[in-house]
Formats: C-alpha cells, structure tokens, sequence
C-alpha cells in the first residue's frame, strides 16, 4: 500500500455499536461550525454565525486574477470577471440555506462523518447577478441536459481525487432565482463563504451552492461527477445507488429558553411563562404550520406563525408557555408546508445521514 493510499479515508460506513466520535470526526467538527441556536433570534443571520462547511480546504483566489469561465455545449463560451459580473443586473434574495448532512449524529447506528446535531443552517441577504441571462447568452445547445459548477477547492474523497462539482439539470439551472453571489449580508463574500463568487439555488440543500466558483460547462450529457452520483444520495443498503439529496425537508427550531449547563446544555428557567420562540423553513413550499409539545410529543399546540421575509427564507414562530409545575420537561417543535410535508417523530434512516429533519427536542427543567 502507498502512502497515498494509507491517507485515503474508507469507503462511507456506519459506527459499530458503542463507537464514539472519532478523531477524524473530531477534526471536521473543528473546522464546520454550526449556527448557535441563539441565533435563531436574528431573522438575518450575522456572518459570523451562519453555518459553514468546507469540504477540503479554503481556497486562496486573488479576485483581480480570478475569472468565470462559462463553455461546453455552447455557441460562444464567455470568461468574465467579477468587475463584469457587478456591471450586469443585481439581485437579493434572503434564502436560508441548511447543510443535506444536518441532523447526522443523531441517528442510530451513526453514519461516520461531519457530526451535525440540528444547528447547521443559516440566512443571509445574498446578491448577485442571475444565472440564466448568462447561459443564454453563451448560447445554450440544442443537445444541452445539464449544467456542471466547478469550485476551486481539491481534494481527496473515498479515494477519489478532484475539484468540487456538482451538476443541475438544464431546468433548474434557468430558474430565474439561481444567482451568482459576490456579496452576503452587504459585504462581499469571505473567504470560508466561497469569495469572490458561489453558486445560489434557493430552496436546495448546502452541497448544491458551489463555492469559489471558477467554471460553468453546459453539458449535453446527464452530470455523473462524484458529488452527485456517489455523495449525497439517500440509501438504505450498502451498495443501492439511492435517491438524490435536492431540496431542503421542512424543520423547525426552537431558540431553547431559560440559561444552559456549559457542557451539557441542559436547560433551566424559573417557573412562570415564557414565550418560546424559533423559525421554521421548507424548500419545497412555505411553512404553513408550526406545533410545539411541552410534554416530548403527546400533545401539540399550534404556535403564532410570522411574516416569511423570502420565498426560500425561514419564517418566525412564537407560543406562550404557562410552566407553572416545577419539574423536567421535554420541548418539542415540527414544522409542516403548504405541499403538506410534516416533519416527522423519528428519523428517516439511511447510509450517508443525509436530510434528518426528525422533530427537535429540548429538555428543560423548571424549578
């Protein structure tokens, strides 16, 4: 065996019984981090504490070198600049953008990767430039079927040496709010967020908005790179090709009251009432219902939705709670969207702990 080939990780697997996280684990949960859920206070999420997961490492691109190049099944292929790309029609749009992998760790047996609890999302104001009047510019071909998004980041994965990639269909890549974003939250890109220029596509989950974006190729055949045909599928067995990871299943998160325990996150608040509070989110339809348990499930009471500030943006949720009894309780929260998904009780299981939007519980203890 080469050295390479020691350095490779495995192919994707599932803990064994009683396996704990693991230092290579240990390591990706250093450099992602999720969003604190206090944050669920801020219907824009500061910069600082949107989620953030880089596959490899960051790249250093120098935006005055750096340019777009748009080719493959086209007339005329484009290279552009982000001085270019500024000129042409700007928009922005508030999406809440959620990592395919949130909610990993909390399945049974657990899938060995990046360990996400519930906390990795987050909403920005993103602007730039929309996508489609620049492929129709180039010229698309009459043979045309997908779309393939290049990153500048490189790596290694199972074994597998590349750029990061992912494809869209011709259809979804033309939708008029895919946008080409140079700017979040007013200030231009940062470095971890993908500057000078990533992929939007409201409503997807997280691997589908490319970062350090450097090529755009039309395609006259279906996309069969790595992150679409291997990574992010959603497969029960060893083996099964799977189903595609696309767009983000409804969730809601509580903001938990009361003050924490600093290493457990136990909760604890005096008796009284307090209004819990937290956002909700789907990209499939707009949330149109949020319920909340104060007794781990038994019982729902439907909570005071508010205004969505975007399509694809989460939307605030509140409900008074009268916790007269001291004692423990168990919080619960679940969303359900206008297409008529429901978040469920228990956990969809699969390989890859891909889309886990299991209800969230909170325990908290009122003295």
């Amino acid at each position: 065996m080469t050295g390479f080939e020691e350095s490779v990780s495995p192919p994707a697997r599932v803990a064994g019984p009683g396996e704990g996280i693991s230092l290579d684990e240990l390591r990706l949960a250093a450099r992602n981090h999720a969003m604190p859920l206090e944050a669920l206070r801020y219907e824009i999420t500061p910069i600082g504490l949107h989620y953030l997961l880089t596959h490899y490492d960051i790249p250093f691109v120098d935006p005055f070198e750096w340019r777009l190049t748009i080719d493959g099944d086209v007339q005329r292929a484009l290279s552009l600049g982000l001085a270019e790309l500024r000129a042409r029609a700007q928009v922005s749009r508030v999406v809440t953008l959620e990592c395919a992998g949130n909610g990993r760790a909390l399945l049974q047996p657990r899938p060995v990767s990046q360990p996400w609890l519930t906390e990795a999302v987050g909403t920005a104001e993103w602007t730039g430039t929309p996508l489609a009047p620049l492929l129709r510019e180039a010229g698309i071909g009459s043979a045309a079927v997908d779309v393939a998004f290049t990153g500048a980041d490189h790596g290694v994965e199972r074994g597998v040496e590349q750029d990061y990639r992912r494809g869209l269909s011709l259809d979804d890549a033309l939708r008029e709010d895919v946008l080409l974003v140079h700017t979040m939250n007013g200030q231009p890109l940062p470095p971890q967020h993908g500057a000078p220029l990533r992929l939007l596509v409201p409503g997807w989950y997280g691997m589908t908005q490319v970062k350090w974006l450097t090529r755009i190729s039309v395609l006259d055949v279906p996309f069969d790179g790595y992150q679409n045909a291997t990574a992010y599928r959603i497969a029960k067995e060893a083996g099964d090709a799977g189903e595609p990871v696309t767009r983000i299943r409804p969730r809601a998160l509580l903001q938990p009251p009361g003050h924490p325990d600093f290493q457990t996150r136990a909760r604890v608040l005096d008796r009284g009432v307090h209004e819990l509070t937290g956002r909700a989110w789907s990209g499939w339809a707009p949330v149109a219902r949020v319920e909340v348990s104060v007794d781990g499930g038994r019982n729902w009471n439907d909570a005071e939705i508010g205004p969505q500030p975007d399509a694809y943006a989460w939307r605030p949720w509140r409900l008074p709670w009268a916790a007269t009894a001291p004692g423990h309780y168990e919080l619960a929260v679940r969303a359900t969207d206008a297409a008529g998904n429901v978040q469920p009780s228990d956990p969809d299981w699969n390989r890859q702990g891909m889309a886990n939007n299991q209800v969230q519980r909170v325990p908290v203890t009122v003295r």
